[in-house]
């Protein structure tokens, strides 16, 4: 994916109107960031450290909403998704809605920018958004910092933040979130083989809020 089709831009917007569109005409949710394995290895951290059914979970640039319809299938009972593109949050309402999930939170927000209200959660999740900000051509630098500082906002002291990215290496995203972050586990991701070196295409942490 090159950087100009992958940062915040209006082709967004397009993409999930395109998919939007798909789902009314044959009910297909689209695209699974990561695929199936990346939100069983999210779940699977949450019920290994056996986190509360009640505990409060944003999931930061939800899309089609279709980990926060897997969460809920697994039991958790507060579940928030933002996105800033509309026709994503419409298309996830529309998931929310074929699923039976009428409790899942859904809200237009832009994470850089985050309302009052958007704060206290006990877990964020982020697969592929901190990706799509860093590829941003105008000032991704300063937009990182905003992000990092938005999830210092919204998330509580000692709560947790799951991070997947196929653009950040471990040592990367380390040093990205060193203000206010501590690393506590990297998880298991698919390996592949180039040239003789065993390298991993997409990094998976969880770090906690200090």
């Amino acid at each position: 994916i090159s950087s100009s089709s992958f940062s915040r831009d209006s082709s967004w917007d397009a993409a999930y109107e395109r998919e939007l569109q798909t789902f009314q005409d044959i009910g297909d949710t689209g695209e699974i960031w990561f695929g199936e394995e990346s939100m069983v290895r999210i779940i699977r951290w949450l019920e290994r450290h056996k986190v509360p059914l009640d505990s409060s979970v944003l999931d930061i640039g939800t899309g089609n909403g279709v980990l926060l319809v897997e969460l809920a299938k697994s039991g958790y009972t507060n579940l928030t998704g933002i996105d800033y593109s509309p026709s994503a949050i419409q298309l996830s309402e529309k998931v929310r809605e074929k699923e039976g999930m009428p409790d899942i939170k859904l809200k237009v927000e832009d994470f850089l920018a985050p309302s009052a209200e958007l704060s206290g959660f006990d877990i964020c999740i982020d697969k592929g958004t901190f990706d799509a900000v860093s590829l941003d051509p105008s000032d991704a630098v300063g937009k990182r910092k905003l992000y990092v500082g938005s999830l210092c906002r919204v998330l509580k002291p000692e709560g947790f933040f799951l991070i997947t990215s196929c653009n950040w290496t471990k040592e990367e995203l380390l040093n990205e979130f060193r203000e206010g972050f501590e690393i506590l586990e990297e998880l298991p991701t698919p390996k592949f083989c180039f040239g003789g070196r065993i390298g991993n295409s997409v990094t998976a942490l969880v770090f906690q809020r200090k």
